[in-house]
Formats: C-alpha cells, sequence, structure tokens
C-alpha cells in the first residue's frame, strides 16, 4: 500500500462545465487555486470512453511496428518533439529513459505553418505530424479524434478558469487563457506507451520511476487515465501505490486518482504566470508498479499539452518566481522564447 494519503481529485460534470452561465468559482479555487492540487476532472463526457480506448490500444501496436518504420516516425530536428521517441529522454539517474516510447503529434493542425525560418526557430512547435499512413493508418483518426475532443473540453475549462482570475485581476479582451488557447498552433498530443518489465522494474524502487518529478510548462495537460494490459488483455492495476503523485504547496507528497472515464486537468507553469498566481502549477510524478505481480505489465496513456502558440507574449509579473533565474523582472518573452530558454537549460544540462 501507498505510504502517502490519497486524494481523489474534485470534478465538474461536463454538463456544468460547457454552461457559461455557470459559476463555477468554488470549483476552480479548490482546484487550481493557491491551495489547491492543480488538477481537476472533468466526469460524464460524451463519446469519450470509446476515444480513449480506441486509441490507447493502439500504442502496443505502435510500440511493436519494426524498427525499420519506427526509426521513419523519428524526428530528431524537433527534439524528437514529433512522431516517434524512444530512450532520446534521460531518466533523473541521467541514464537513458529505455522504459517508455511516446508518440507526438499536433492533433489540431498537421502544419501549424509553412514558414521556413519559423521551422528552423522553433521546430518543436511549427514542424509536421509524421503518421505511420501504411504501417497504422488508424493511428491518425484515433489520435485527432481523442486529441480534438480533450482540446474542446479544455478551451469549455479554460473559459471558468478566466471568470475566477478576472475577480481578482483585470484580464483585458483576448488576453484570458481562453483566447490564448483558441488562437494557438502550438499544442501537442503525446501518446506513452511504457514496455513490460520483466523484473519488476529498473528504477523500480525510485518514486518517480516512471516520469520523473517535474511541472509541465505549458498552460493546460488535459490527461487520460492510463491503460494497463498484459499479453494484449486489459488488466487493472497490479499496484495500489503506482500512479500519479503531486507535491502540495505545502511541500505534501500526495498521490491523486480520478475515474477512468474521466478528464484529468492539470495547471501549467504558463497559465500561473498569466494569472499574477491566482491559478497555481504543481510538480507532480508518476511512478511504476512494483512486484512481482508488474512483471509483464504494459502501460498506455495520453496527454494533451495546451500552450499557447509560439509568437504569445508573457508578461512575468512580480508575484510569479517561476525560473526566476532564467527571466528578468517585469520582462515580457514571447511562449516560443520561454519554452527555448528551458529546453535550452534542462536539455544541455543533461547532455
Amino acid at each position: 500500500m501507498s505510504s502517502f494519503p490519497t486524494f481523489t481529485t474534485l470534478s465538474i460534470p461536463f454538463s456544468l462545465l460547457q454552461d457559461r452561465n455557470t459559476d463555477l468559482s468554488f470549483q476552480i479555487e479548490q482546484g487550481f487555486g493557491r491551495n489547491g492540487l492543480g488538477i481537476v476532472s472533468v466526469t460524464h463526457v460524451p463519446g469519450y470512453s470509446s476515444l480513449r480506448t480506441n486509441l490507447l490500444h493502439l500504442a502496443p501496436r505502435l510500440a511493436n511496428l519494426p524498427k525499420e518504420v519506427k526509426e521513419g516516425l523519428e524526428d530528431p530536428h524537433s527534439r524528437y518533439n514529433f512522431g516517434w521517441s524512444h530512450g532520446k529522454e534521460n531518466l533523473e539517474s541521467g541514464k537513458p529513459d529505455l522504459l517508455k516510447g511516446s508518440f507526438y503529434a499536433n492533433p489540431i493542425l498537421d502544419t501549424p505553418t509553412t514558414n521556413a525560418s519559423l521551422i528552423e526557430r522553433y521546430p518543436s512547435y511549427c514542424g509536421s505530424n509524421i503518421w505511420p499512413s501504411s504501417a497504422l493508418p488508424e493511428l491518425e483518426i484515433a489520435f485527432k479524434a481523442l486529441g480534438k475532443l480533450i482540446f474542446d473540453v479544455g478551451l469549455m475549462l479554460a473559459y471558468h478558469c478566466d471568470q475566477y482570475v478576472s475577480r481578482g485581476m483585470k484580464i483585458h479582451k483576448d488576453e484570458g487563457l481562453e483566447s490564448i488557447l483558441q488562437r494557438s498552433r502550438c499544442h501537442k498530443g503525446r501518446l506513452l506507451y511504457y514496455f513490460p518489465s520483466q523484473q519488476g522494474n529498473a528504477d523500480g524502487n525510485s518514486m518517480s520511476s516512471w516520469c520523473g518529478w517535474h511541472t509541465d510548462h505549458g498552460s493546460l495537460t488535459g490527461l487520460t487515465c492510463a491503460i494497463f494490459t498484459r499479453d494484449g488483455v486489459e488488466i487493472p492495476c497490479p499496484d495500489s501505490s503506482a500512479g500519479l503523485y503531486i507535491r502540495t504547496r505545502s511541500d505534501q507528497i500526495v498521490k491523486v486518482v480520478y475515474g477512468k472515464d474521466d478528464i484529468a486537468f492539470q495547471i501549467g507553469e504558463t497559465t500561473e504566470i498569466l494569472s499574477g498566481g491566482y491559478l497555481c502549477a504543481t510538480p507532480h510524478c508518476v511512478q511504476a508498479p512494483k512486484g512481482e505481480e508488474s512483471s509483464g505489465i504494459e502501460r498506455s496513456t495520453f496527454a494533451l499539452f495546451m500552450q499557447p502558440d509560439w509568437d504569445e507574449k508573457l508578461k512575468f509579473p512580480e508575484e510569479v518566481h517561476i525560473h526566476r533565474e532564467l527571466i528578468p523582472s517585469n520582462a515580457a518573452l514571447t511562449f516560443g522564447e520561454y519554452s527555448e530558454m528551458l529546453l535550452d537549460k534542462y536539455y544541455h544540462q543533461k547532455q
């Protein structure tokens, strides 16, 4: 059993979320405010369950495609932020992460821009999607369908976030989270597949064995509940301590759970910056199942990173201290410039 307290995310029914006249400020404050966990879940989203199942069951098929097919889906120029990526990221220990494979694509736009200088400058956002059109044609359809649905629900949530933040600070027209996300060309979906481990887990004793401690740097991250399979058959997670952990504002570590048919949304650093700290991002990690029961278990999940356009100007208020060492006080950077600084900081440190 987990030795950390377990919390169920605050949930918002879809029918309330889609009503722009409903006051959800209490729920937004409880979930995303200064004392929240930085996560809420949306329940009863029409059509969601089947789209989630369809896409997540394609992850093992993608991961098991022939090596040469997967190599054709790689995009080193984008730092592997489009197409297939495996073993390109490092674990906290500094070793390459061979436990998981990722497939990245923008579910809203196949080609965000044709401007060659922008593609050169911001390859991880401005590049084009790479689909396994002949090897696994179903992937593109399923990826876009789930990604667009989560995006639409995220926009509804962003509207209610704006309503809450506008009680404490003035938001100019077109400067709210909903407008910023609606006009962005930078959204990125990530289909994740964790390969079956034969002996439990190489980094199995580490709490962050499946995904290291980090805070998302975008605006809003939509998350599905993972599917666990053994030999292609869906099974319940074999270890109750496995899953998502969050470090709270008071530095307590808690395990967070939500229903398999719910979409969870986490706040990213950019929203904390844009909201002047009214909405807060929290560090989180994912722990792999441990013990003999977890041998041979595969895990598939999906995240949609909703983030501003590369050209979107971010103003960094005094009261938000995120990455203060990188950013001069009251600076205005574009999201693209900000992302580059973070990538340079994190990737170059690890090389």
